[in-house]
């Protein structure tokens, strides 16, 4: 069935995209992930053709529209691509958010410029050693001293954690902490007292700078309190159903990609004098595959609509985020069984998306996590 989600601008969007990719992506990512982090260069790749910021107002430089379809697109290629290391979806429908809705515009002129040219990279710190999931375990204090918050903790996971020039730091501001207790803010590279950790090396998305990021006894000024004093928890629920919803919108593309490339691997490999797709078996998963990809791209597009107007709450968010991801891991380990050997050479793109995909029910709040969001709110 023809999809009726994008209008022809976003499908001109999505050529744009494509032709970014093949000139400024996939021929320097294997490199990227040897090196473990990618170039700042496709950043600023990325600002000039006007990938940063979609949402950010065209005063600083950015896209100017609230039309997450554009985001949608954006994301979609990229996990088409396999280009697990550039995360301008972090950048964009994570932490932009936070600086359009929070900041002000003293902020804004500070930090959005940098944000939409590619000068800027940015991540937001939330997960800690010791407070994954659960966004309330948070440890990490921020003391009021008058003019400037003392800032001390540790954060972990920190995606864009080495390149980030702008952070934004979940804290405790009250000395109970808990969900009405937390602060957001913005620290930024260079700030005494904040330190990076190693790039974690983790089993896939090599490409992807993720690290630990200390603070101590960092004086974070006044000016850099995103939002109101102890407002982060209210903040952080509003924004999370966007940012499940990316996560979402990536882990069905990705899933229905593998598929294609799976189809046509068993129409020419051959076993037993014929194609692996004259066997009953193979036909009987691909069917079963194909199915289950198009029953969730039905529902992740109706979300990504519903979020467009406005109407997506946390319960369908945690939705899609939980069962497409969950789809995304079940669909690349049946099609890495379905190449066989050739499957675990990571010389096949099969091989590497296996090794992409396995954080997607993991990042983002876990499938259990989903789950328990979803059951409260319907046996409430």
């Amino acid at each position: 069935m023809e999809r009726d989600l994008y209008t022809a601008e976003h499908e001109a969007f999505r050529e744009t995209v494509r032709t970014f990719l093949a000139k400024e992506v996939l021929p320097h990512h294997d490199r990227w992930e040897r090196d473990g982090v990618v170039s700042r260069d496709v950043w600023r790749a990325a600002g000039r053709q006007g990938l940063l910021g979609l949402a950010v107002p065209q005063e600083y430089g950015g896209g100017g529209t609230e039309d997450f379809r554009y985001s949608a697109v954006l994301i979609e290629e990229f996990a088409r691509a396999g280009a697990s290391g550039v995360a301008l979806s972090l950048h964009n429908d994570i932490v932009g958010p936070y600086l359009t809705r929070l900041a002000t515009d003293e902020q804004k002129r500070r930090w959005l410029p940098g944000f939409t040219s590619g000068e800027t990279v940015t991540a937001i710190a939330m997960t800690e050693p010791g407070a994954g999931s659960d966004l309330q375990g948070i440890r990490t204090t921020a003391t009021d001293r008058g003019d400037h918050y003392l800032l001390n903790g540790a954060k972990t996971f920190i995606s864009n954690g080495i390149l980030a020039d702008l952070v934004v730091v979940v804290a405790r501001t009250t000395p109970e902490g808990g969900s009405s207790g937390q602060s957001l803010l913005v620290v930024e590279r260079g700030t005494e007292g904040f330190e990076r950790g190693r790039n974690l090396d983790k089993i896939g998305q090599k490409a992807q700078d993720t690290a630990e990021l200390f603070f101590d006894d960092v004086r974070v000024p006044k000016e850099n309190l995103l939002g109101g004093e102890h407002q982060a928890f209210a903040a952080l629920m509003a924004n999370l159903a966007q940012e499940r919803l990316a996560i979402a919108v990536g882990a069905a593309a990705a899933a229905e990609h593998v598929l294609e490339l799976t189809r046509a691997y068993v129409k020419q490999r051959e076993a037993f004098g014929r194609p692996l797709a004259r066997l009953q078996h193979i036909r009987f998963e691909i069917a079963e595959m194909a199915t289950e990809c198009a029953v969730t791209r039905t529902f992740v597009d109706r979300c990504v609509t519903e979020h467009g107007a406005g109407r997506l709450d946390a319960v369908h968010a945690s939705m899609a985020k939980w069962w497409a991801t969950e789809l995304q891991k079940r669909v690349v380990d049946r099609c890495l069984q379905l190449h066989g050997g050739y499957g675990y050479m990571t010389e096949y793109q099969v091989a590497r998306a296996f090794l992409d995909s396995r954080v997607q029910t993991i990042y983002g709040g876990t499938t259990e996590i989903m789950k328990e969001i979803i059951g409260r709110a319907l046996l409430a």
